[in-house]
């Protein structure tokens, strides 16, 4: 596999080291691979945007309480919440708390690293800097979809959260984008500079 900016060992990481705070986590998270192995081979892509959705946020979608669809959220830290939004787009979020605690993490953007063929064929493009500048573009590259809600991403396997051993680097912060309840709160983090961020520039000035 490649070996994009750095060295790494794609071990996953270990449930011990994830802050039991969701807006820690959250700025834990910037610099982390999210790897996916397909049929194909494998892809990932280094985080380099969040959005935190803490214990009684508004805009959460643990805010009303466990449900069927929502049940991910409320597991120990570090599993897959994966949701359909608009019933078109999956989006992949990290359980935060304690369990039986709802609150979440939306990772927003990936800087491609493995298996950008693949991705490219996922979503149908070619510019390398669109594939996963989103939530649901970085879904759709990485073929994630409902069926891996609830995984476990301290364990390899189909999906998982693996350390870098490059860090973060800079770790601006602004509001989190495209909210209508608790929209001022400052809970979404990105690296300041990369081109693989969303957003507008207004909320990207670092």
């Amino acid at each position: 596999m490649g070996r994009a900016n750095g060295v790494r060992s794609d071990r996953p990481l270990s449930r011990a080291e994830l802050p039991i705070d969701t807006a820690a986590l959250a700025r834990f998270l910037m610099g982390k691979i999210v790897m996916r192995a397909l049929p194909e081979g494998l892809v990932s892509g280094r985080i380099v945007e969040t959005e935190a959705y803490i214990i009684g946020d508004a805009a959460g979608h643990a805010y009303r309480g466990i449900t069927p669809r929502t049940r991910s959220l409320f597991l120990e830290p570090g599993h897959a919440y994966v949701y359909l939004a608009y019933g078109i787009s999956s989006m992949l979020n990290v359980s935060s708390e304690l369990p039986g605690v709802g609150a979440g993490i939306l990772i927003r953007a990936l800087e491609p690293l493995d298996g950008i063929p693949i991705m490219r064929r996922n979503r149908g493009i070619e510019r390398l800097r669109d594939l996963a500048r989103g939530p649901g573009r970085l879904a759709a590259a990485l073929r994630i979809d409902r069926g891996l809600d609830g995984l476990d991403l301290c364990r390899e396997g189909p999906l998982w959260l693996a350390q870098d051993s490059t860090g973060p680097g800079e770790i601006a912060e602004s509001i989190r984008i495209g909210l209508s309840r608790d929209a001022d709160r400052p809970l979404r983090f990105y690296s300041p500079g990369n081109p693989f961020v969303s957003g507008p520039t207004s909320l990207n000035a670092g």
